[in-house]
């Protein structure tokens, strides 16, 4: 026991001197900042200006107060970091907007865009997604995957922070969805549940190489299907139907899916 205790002791002392934020305060920060952006969000709405740009002033404290006390971990100030996420805004309003119309139209189910904002799991780990990712930019170490990781136990749905990822994006349902580290994503993208983006096995010291793949604009990709490898390229206005398994690139304008024998069928240029 007495091991244990001193082994315990450099544990604590170590996360001591890294001293992030607690989740709590971080989730709180990332719920504050999308209610600001849509109050369809929580349904706290605040119809003034004033309050508007005062709550903006709020969420710009609320990060640096986030960030300092892992200053040394930081590359820049506090103050300008969290100045410089905040001038990001209008852009992640913008693909947010994007990516709810896109939830809307591709989804027949979907009543309404209030109904999107304030129930769909898809438009929350996005949302949550596009916070994350403008903090990876600013190379802003662990917080973005804190939120992301919010996102992964409220919906299912994994979705790295570094990943890059184009606006109208549509999520149908979700559940079980993996967009690895190094994924990217064109624009007018739709996944159903249970797809993977990811990698191909690969040692620790590649993990700053192209390990996923690349899906290019107008991709729909059904349940199930798994697609790996950092030079696996979905070529634009293809469609992946359901359980496919993919490790190597195709063409623009591609089907493929699996025949009822359970043989594969590439039907490329179908155009």
């Amino acid at each position: 026991m007495q091991q244990l205790l001193e082994e315990l002791r450099r544990r604590h002392q170590l996360a001591a001197a890294t001293a992030y934020p607690p989740t709590s305060a971080v989730n709180d920060f990332a719920n504050n900042f999308i209610n600001w952006l849509f109050p369809e969000y929580t349904g706290k709405v605040m119809a003034d200006i004033v309050l508007l740009e005062e709550y903006a002033h709020g969420l710009q404290s609320e990060l640096q107060h986030l960030l300092q006390p892992m200053q040394q971990q930081l590359p820049a100030a506090a103050e300008a970091l969290s100045r410089q996420f905040m001038e990001q805004a209008e852009v992640i309003y913008d693909a947010l907007k994007k990516d709810a119309e896109a939830i809307y139209k591709g989804d027949p189910a979907a009543t309404c865009m209030y109904e999107v904002i304030r129930a769909y799991p898809g438009f929350y780990a996005i949302a949550f997604y596009r916070i994350a990712h403008a903090l990876q930019q600013l190379k802003i170490p662990l917080l973005p995957r804190m939120i992301t990781e919010r996102a992964h136990s409220c919906t299912g749905i994994d979705i790295h922070p570094a990943a890059v990822i184009a606006p109208y994006f549509c999520i149908d349902h979700g559940t079980g969805i993996v967009i690895g580290e190094t994924t990217v994503i064109g624009a007018n993208v739709k996944l159903y549940q249970g797809v993977t983006l990811g990698a191909l096995s690969v040692d620790k010291d590649m993990a700053r190489s192209k390990r996923h793949p690349t899906i290019e604009d107008n991709v729909i990709i059904y349940a199930g299907a798994t697609i790996l490898g950092g030079d696996t390229v979905v070529g634009h206005h293809s469609i992946i139907g359901g359980n496919v398994w993919l490790i190597k690139s195709t063409a623009p304008f591609s089907r493929i899916y699996y025949r009822a024998d359970g043989s594969i069928n590439v039907v490329e240029n179908s155009y």
